[in-house]
């Protein structure tokens, strides 16, 4: 079965086409080596995807016939992602949540209510900027 073809079927893209423009970008690989759509894929190879900043480690176990139910999907292959992966992307997703560029418009009122808050704890505002009555 051809690799585009595996990977649309067991549900890592939603179409076949975005399936052969990972593999044309380079983001797939089989026993590593970066390969084209139309490569065949075989019981017990490796294949990495990148995909959403995340290299997914996969076992090809058996090729399905047409796309498969996402609960049959475990049949045809086994993965072997570790976990580090799926933390590194926790944290990068909490800091682009918490970094908001300059110049991104008025703060939010829980941004001003921060800002506030913040100027008037005399023990974390320093000297200059403490309010005095």
């Amino acid at each position: 079965m051809r690799i585009d073809k595996y990977l649309w079927s067991t549900r890592y893209f939603k179409t076949r086409n975005m399936a052969s423009t990972a593999c044309k970008k380079g983001q797939v690989r089989v026993n590593d080596q970066v390969v084209k759509p139309s490569r065949e894929v075989y019981p017990m190879d490796k294949i990495i995807v990148r995909k959403d900043q995340i290299n997914l480690q996969l076992t090809v176990l058996d090729t399905p016939k047409s796309r498969v139910g996402a609960k049959l999907v475990d049949i045809y292959r086994k993965d072997t992602t570790p976990k580090e992966a799926f933390e590194h992307n926790e944290l990068l997703k909490q800091a682009k949540e918490h970094y908001r560029k300059k110049g991104t418009g008025r703060p939010t009122k829980k941004d001003r209510r921060d800002i506030e808050e913040y100027l008037d704890d005399p023990e974390a505002a320093p000297d200059d900027f403490v309010q005095k009555e």
